[in-house]
């Protein structure tokens, strides 16, 4: 008999892992907070971006391309078992620049990648020439772009309902509004997650995909769980016609028709209200990019809590004082899904064609301090 499952968090990673491990033939029961819990999965900016990822960290650019490559399978796969089109779009995207001393100093790093992994990591360098073909509407003040042809974005929203149902029609429980307290091991090693209520969940294996949660239930299974929040600001403009071919990381449309703008980043804690300050500064930076959108009516706006750790790659680890209790922890669920549906379920059972995910280990951070 397959080990049974508790997954502690029901945003997009532990959604994803679920769907996996309940595809592979495992019961799976996820405990979910509720709505005022800070919720990346429902805030978030909705790419599926290999861009700028892992540029100083190889592993993690080649991890992440590994996803990337699987996301159509998954949309195609989502959608004929739940009929939800998450609106995956991935004909690439562009990292802008204003300068072309930084777009160089950008490709320098993008070639040093390739030569690391011996891959033809793609990346295109557009002048503004090349760029306005494609973007029209692009401002005078943008030099040109470098362009991710395997870069893409989804609807996030219809993605984590897509997986809910998903979860269901699988047979997996989710139970929601729910505070996990206390984590303990029985006498035949099994584990009991006991919720602020007193309900008692039970399984033989157990994963923290629990966000900035994580921090405070990781040592209860002798995990360090080093997450830490960083607030970023999204805004919303009214619906449009198309105005934009790809996306970016700081502007695309979405399928609604709405302009989201983007890609803020601040040390503010717990706190995850929108200011002023930063949705003056990000709307400027958009319409230096796009000067259309000086005259586009704003309709709304909200800050969310990324997932971050000290060097802002992802965690993966088993416990090694609790063998059965892992993490998995990351700040781009959304680009990472696929992988953690097809590939996270070998890992935890460790199959014989798990992906090496060692270099993702908390122990790296015990190096680190080490030095």
């Amino acid at each position: 008999m397959k080990p049974e499952y508790t997954i502690i968090g029901g945003g997009v990673v532990g959604c994803a892992v679920a769907y996996g491990l309940l595809k592979a033939g495992h019961r799976v029961t996820i405990l979910d907070g509720g709505d005022r819990d800070h919720r990346a999965s429902r805030g978030n900016f909705g790419l599926v971006w290999l861009s700028c990822k892992g540029l100083d960290a190889p592993h993690y650019a080649a991890w992440t391309r590994r996803s990337v490559g699987m996301w159509r399978t998954l949309a195609d796969e989502l959608l004929a078992s739940t009929g939800i089109d998450v609106n995956l779009v991935q004909n690439g995207g562009y990292d802008f620049h204003f300068s072309e001393s930084e777009m160089m100093a950008r490709t320098a790093q993008y070639d040093r990648l390739r030569q690391e992994l011996g891959s033809d990591h793609p990346y295109e360098i557009w002048d503004r020439e090349r760029l306005r073909q494609e973007e029209p509407n692009i401002g005078p003040d943008v030099v040109g772009a470098i362009y991710g042809a395997e870069d893409g974005h989804l609807n996030p929203l219809k993605l984590l309902k897509a997986y809910t149902l998903a979860i269901t029609q699988l047979g997996g429980e989710r139970i929601t509004r729910v505070q996990v307290e206390r984590i303990e091991r029985d006498a035949n090693g099994r584990y009991q997650a006991t919720t602020t209520d007193g309900r008692q969940f039970h399984s033989d294996k157990l994963v923290l995909c629990a966000g900035l949660g994580a921090a405070q239930l990781g040592p209860l299974v002798g995990l360090k769980a080093p997450v830490q929040p960083q607030k970023g600001q999204v805004l919303i403009t009214e619906k449009m016609p198309p105005m934009m071919q790809r996306p970016s990381g700081i502007i695309r449309q979405v399928d609604e028709g709405g302009i989201q703008i983007g890609d803020s980043k601040e040390n503010a804690g717990f706190d995850d209200q929108d200011t002023l300050a930063v949705t003056a500064a990000i709307a400027e930076r958009a319409i230096a990019v796009y000067p259309f959108l000086a005259h586009t009516k704003l309709i709304r706006s909200w800050g969310a809590l990324r997932v971050i750790s000290p060097d802002g790659l992802p965690i993966y680890q088993q416990s090694d004082s609790h063998p059965g209790a892992y993490i998995i922890s990351c700040h781009s669920g959304i680009t990472l899904a696929a992988a953690h549906s097809y590939l996270l379920p070998l890992w935890l059972e460790n199959d014989a064609n798990q992906p090496d995910l060692e270099r993702f280990s908390e122990k790296r951070f015990e190096i680190s301090e080490a030095r």
